[in-house]
């Protein structure tokens, strides 16, 4: 049920932003943290980083990884902004790529004091 939970949060939330969702576009939660990527095959347009409840002070950053093997940094840390949805509390913070990724790669997202790290996987 908390996961179901958190899908529709992390759906309203994308939403709430106007974004349709394009074709190579996905999602991934892991407790409280959750990664959105909008693009089209291999190109990520945008991603989005999301952490259920309000945490003064949020900051998070995306990376890219291969396997189980860090690759770089995609973007670095980023304070969130807080944000209240039909009573749900969640911090927020986005980034434009407008990059393409190798295919199978993944692009993760972690949050300060925090030890969860979603991906998705970029895929053709």
């Amino acid at each position: 049920m908390r996961k179901i939970m958190c899908f529709a949060a992390s759906a309203m939330v994308l939403s709430c932003f106007g974004q349709a969702p394009a074709h190579a576009s996905g999602g991934a939660d892991d407790g409280p943290v959750s990664i959105g990527v909008i693009g089209e095959g291999l190109k990520v347009k945008e991603v989005r980083a999301i952490l259920t409840g309000w945490e003064a002070g949020a900051r998070a950053r995306v990376s890219l990884w291969k396997g189980h093997t860090y690759i770089r940094q995609v973007r670095g840390w980023k304070y969130t902004s807080a944000k209240e949805l039909s009573g749900h509390k969640f911090e927020v913070t986005t980034w434009k790529i407008n990059k393409s990724f190798p295919h199978r790669s993944k692009l993760c997202v972690e949050f300060k004091g925090h030890d969860r790290m979603p991906c998705v996987t970029i895929k053709r």
